[in-house]
């Protein structure tokens, strides 16, 4: 999935390690959320591409993992709960080149 992500655009991938990234505005020094009624264009890409791994993501995973995910805010929630759901087994393993090897009994 990571090689997917990647592949369509990176920035998809960095928003799902990182977060999403809200437009913000700087008065006097102090950071804080910007106003919808003052998003210009470039807040309205970065909105749009907060939510492109969200609807990949959503489109990649079955129905059982579907309910565990639609109700997360961003992609990393998502991303982070399905790491924790599936990466962090019991029997999980890897071995020396890297591959994921799961004991199955």
């Amino acid at each position: 999935m990571t090689i997917f992500l990647q592949s369509l655009d990176y920035q998809l991938w960095h928003i799902i390690v990182n977060g999403p990234r809200m437009p913000t505005r700087t008065i006097e020094g102090v950071v804080s959320p910007k106003p919808e009624n003052e998003y210009n264009d470039n807040d309205f890409r970065m909105l749009q591409l907060n939510s492109k791994p969200k609807h990949v993501l959503f489109c990649a995973v079955g129905p059982n993992e579907f309910n565990r995910i639609y109700s997360c805010d961003s992609a990393k929630e998502m991303w982070d709960l399905l790491e924790v759901t599936y990466c962090n087994t019991p029997g999980r393993r890897e071995s020396s080149q890297g591959h994921i090897i799961y004991n199955i009994t």
